[in-house]
């Protein structure tokens, strides 16, 4: 089943968001604006099914294969 994505523009008074934490010169960050994700969800919402347990959203499912790999590569 596909996973829904949260709603980003709610702010809570708990929580601090991740962009006013981290450091805006960060590669990381600066690289987050600049893939295009909705070429992601469109390929790979195919793959989901509709039924059965939700499934974690395509984003943090594809930045967490690209952080992987980033790192794999950094220690090569």
């Amino acid at each position: 089943m596909k996973g829904n994505p949260k709603n980003l523009n709610q702010n809570s008074f708990l929580y601090q968001r991740l962009a006013d934490t981290i450091n805006p010169k960060n590669s990381l960050y600066q690289l987050e604006g600049k893939i295009p994700w909705d070429i992601f969800e469109k390929e790979f919402s195919g793959l989901y099914i509709d039924f059965g347990r939700p499934a974690k959203p395509i984003r943090l499912m594809t930045s967490l294969l690209m952080l992987f790999a980033f790192s794999c590569q950094s220690q090569e």
